[in-house]
């Protein structure tokens, strides 16, 4: 019986990846293919088929290794992250190049031309990367033309490198975004998605799910009486939740509640989740 988070490491009984030889049985051990997601938001899924549960989303641009691809699947494992899951064979694609830009706003579309009045071709949530290899003005509205064809508004964009000073303020931007179970994107977020989808566009990337966070994430602090102490920036959870602290008595979270991203007073959401799921387990500063 095997002690690794099988969400981290790509094992099954038929199939694991090399690097785990001799820590997990398995038929066979393959090497990971390098691909991408090239899709807008890739679902992730716990097994190949597409009423299975989502887990977690890929975004366009996100670097992962393909263990396996069978009847229209692929079983992959994302770099950032390390998450593992069952992606449509449709959204992955090959690694060409490096991403040069990012997109910073919580949505944009893509257009066949650098031209807002052309029907949309797609659209990208914050935090996809792309590769852009020009640019161009239309009516006083400057575009980013894509290697992969197609542009996107320049302003919805910031260079690869460059990453927002306060996550806080990320997670703000994405007010209102509805929630989804296992959301990861500007579409649809869940409540862990929220908190790593605004640290990694502050250049920090941490792992997806509440639990892992919460074990995790900078260090565990304890509030003052009433829940004093606490300041921008700080994590509240709770078993199975977790919110961003704006201020030192109001929070941010992908909220059930409100079935979007919502604020909120810490004391009221206390009052408010204790009597289904308790207290806050633990308060960590990153």
């Amino acid at each position: 019986m095997t002690s690794l988070e099988a969400r981290l490491h790509a094992f099954r009984a038929d199939l694991a990846d090399v690097r785990l030889k001799g820590e997990v049985p398995a038929e066979r051990y393959v090497e990971g293919r390098a691909a991408r997601i090239v899709a807008g938001v890739a679902d992730v899924r716990k097994k190949p088929h597409a009423d299975a549960g989502l887990d977690t989303q890929f975004l366009r641009g996100d670097d992962i290794l393909v263990f396996d691809e069978a009847d229209g699947w692929v079983w992959a494992q994302a770099i950032h992250d390390g998450y593992v899951g069952y992606i449509d064979s449709a959204s992955v694609g090959a690694r060409e190049g490096e991403p040069t830009h990012r997109v910073s706003v919580p949505r944009t579309f893509v257009y066949p031309e650098p031209d807002l009045k052309y029907p949309r071709c797609g659209e990208l949530s914050m935090g996809s990367a792309i590769a852009v290899v020009d640019f161009a003005e239309t009516r006083g509205t400057r575009y980013a033309v894509l290697s992969s064809g197609g542009a996107v508004v320049a302003g919805h964009l910031r260079p690869a490198a460059e990453i927002f000073e306060d996550f806080v303020s990320v997670a703000e931007t994405l007010l209102h975004t509805p929630y989804l179970w296992g959301g990861v994107s500007g579409f649809g977020i869940d409540c862990s998605g929220l908190v790593q989808l605004a640290m990694r566009m502050a250049g920090r990337n941490v792992l997806r799910d509440t639990d892992m966070q919460a074990a995790g994430i900078g260090e565990p602090i304890v509030p003052g009486a009433g829940f004093s102490g606490l300041r921008r920036g700080d994590l509240v959870f709770w078993k199975g939740h977790v919110a961003i602290m704006t201020d030192a008595e109001n929070i941010i979270h992908a909220s059930g509640h409100t079935m979007m991203v919502s604020r909120e007073g810490l004391v009221q959401a206390i009052e408010r989740i204790g009597y289904l799921y308790g207290g806050p387990t633990v308060f960590r500063r990153p």
